[in-house]
């Protein structure tokens, strides 16, 4: 079994696709740099290779896209939608007008991965897939570029995920479908899908309606060590060294991993049973080390009352759908597809 920092290559190329191995073993190269063992983070070192990129109100693909930030929190979204058919509107920004007055339009807040430290509402990476959820899956997608650790600890993302939520039901230009709502649902990959969970609870509390939680890979964990974490570590991508610094980088000081924003079920979790908690697709990656906490989590659902759908990819690795050079990435689009639009039929 590879401990520490070690990763099995040679287990990974014979799985991954070629161009994915690369892209995320680069990740991890530069993610190793800018950790350091004191709990503190390479913040300049991050942003310069973190690549970027803007917005496009010319449709790139099918999509465009624009940045707008929420004036009472400062906080920024980067908005993805369909582009029109006709090119006289492309460039034009409506924020005037609903997305549709008779056709049902999800919008998708999307709270990017990288384990609540690293990527950005603009990293290049996540700008692609948001505008693939758009053309694949029919949707608006609003990207929140949500406070990072160790600078910003818990609860930060929460606070900023919460903002983006209230933010988002709230706009008239996001309004679709003849009763004129804004239709809205979450999406995470990793930390993002840990962040899309604690936001979805507080809405529940709040009387926000969201539609439904979509959660890929999403971090979890606890103080036990599971059979998976056992198994898997640094085997794909991931070790349980570099999943322990990020704890500690987004916990409060002196915390351990059964805290509730870990642990989600844990012995300081909370209740959420009788709450009007969304359904919930969750995604779990055979791969990934920390399968068996996001199993438990579906289990944990299913025990407090609500509708939870497992998507379990035996073959998938963390980050399989940044490029659509596997089946699983398919499957994961047309099950997105299906869920955001099954409340319209």
């Amino acid at each position: 079994m590879a401990g520490g920092n070690e990763i099995n290559t040679s287990e990974c190329k014979r799985i991954v696709p070629l161009n994915t191995w690369i892209l995320i073993s680069n990740f991890k190269l530069s993610y190793n740099l800018l950790r350091r063992p004191d709990g503190t983070f390479n913040r300049d070192l991050n942003e310069f290779l973190d690549r970027k990129v803007p917005a496009n109100t010319t449709p790139v693909d099918g999509v465009f896209s624009f940045d707008i930030v929420d004036k009472s929190t400062n906080l920024l979204n980067r908005v993805y939608q369909p582009a029109s058919e006709n090119e006289a509107d492309w460039g034009v920004i409506e924020l005037e007008k609903p997305l549709s007055t008779d056709e049902i339009v999800p919008v998708i807040v999307f709270f990017h991965g990288g384990s609540f430290t690293h990527s950005s509402a603009n990293s290049a990476i996540y700008d692609t897939f948001c505008r693939r959820l758009v053309s694949n899956c029919k949707a608006v997608v609003v990207s929140v570029n949500y406070r990072r650790s160790p600078e910003h600890r818990y609860p930060c993302a929460y606070e900023d995920g919460w903002s983006a939520v209230k933010w988002v039901s709230t706009r008239p230009w996001l309004q679709s479908g003849k009763e004129g709502k804004v239709h809205v649902y979450m999406c995470g990959d990793s930390s993002g899908g840990n962040i899309a969970h604690h936001v979805a609870v507080r809405a529940a509390e709040s009387d926000v309606v969201v539609l439904g939680n979509i959660l890929l890979h999403p971090m979890f964990g606890g103080q036990q060590r599971m059979d998976s974490e056992k198994i898997l570590d640094g085997k794909y991508f991931v070790t349980l060294r570099d999943r322990d610094w990020y704890w500690r980088a987004y916990l409060p000081p002196g915390e351990d991993r059964d805290h509730p924003a870990c642990n989600i079920f844990g012995p300081r979790g909370k209740n959420i049973e009788g709450i009007d908690f969304p359904k919930s697709l969750v995604v779990v990656c055979g791969l990934d080390l920390v399968q068996d906490w996001q199993l438990a989590y579906v289990e944990g659902l299913k025990k407090s009352g609500h509708q939870v759908k497992l998507l379990y990819l035996e073959k998938a690795t963390i980050g399989f759908y940044f490029l659509p050079n596997n089946d699983h990435f398919y499957t994961l689009m047309e099950e997105i597809k299906d869920f955001v639009h099954s409340d319209s039929r």
